[in-house]
């Protein structure tokens, strides 16, 4: 009598969120060449600026400890135009979470890692007494944030920098966010 010996391959995904630090700045232009294929990417001082603006909402994302993706978001008024590769200044009274960038390696969509950034911003925005996320959709992300929860918005500031079909987008807080919402 022989036995069988059934072997099942189990795969670790371990992710983890953390605070953007100095040395990450490098693959944070890498990622985002490679994720903005059409638009000019914006420099790492307009970057930077974006990580001072939002300390504590820009992170980096860490699959097996590997540096797959990044999130530049910071408090702003809602319906204040923010161009591309625009230097900004500290937004009195913000109301709303801006989501400048959630960029994340194509090798690593797919596995809800947007979905857990979008949950921590919405954590913080609540803890921050904001009102909305807004951003602005380019590539033909509109229908990824529909599904998010998003709803299109008529724009009420100059999208001229962004390129053709880039759209103005919010989520109000007051809205629960669905965890169930497809990727």
């Amino acid at each position: 009598m022989s036995a069988t010996l059934s072997i099942t391959t189990v795969s670790l995904f371990i992710m983890q969120l953390r605070p953007i630090q100095i040395t990450d700045w490098p693959d944070i232009l890498a990622i985002q060449a490679q994720c903005y294929t059409e638009l000019e990417p914006e420099s790492l001082a307009v970057l930077q600026n974006k990580h001072l603006l939002g300390a504590d909402t820009c992170l980096v994302i860490l699959h097996n400890q590997r540096l797959v993706g990044y999130c530049l978001a910071h408090p702003w008024k809602e319906g204040v135009s923010i161009g591309l590769e625009q230097l900004l200044s500290p937004m009195a009274e913000p109301d709303c979470l801006y989501l400048h960038d959630i960029a994340i390696l194509p090798q690593a969509q797919g596995l809800g890692i947007g979905k857990r950034v979008l949950s921590r911003l919405i954590d913080a925005a609540h803890g921050l007494g904001l009102t909305s996320l807004c951003l602005v959709a380019v590539q033909g992300a509109q229908g990824y944030w529909s599904r998010q929860g998003f709803s299109r918005q008529d724009a009420t500031h100059s999208l001229a920098s962004y390129p053709p079909g880039a759209c103005a987008m919010r989520y109000r807080l007051s809205e629960s966010f669905d965890t169930t919402a497809q990727q």
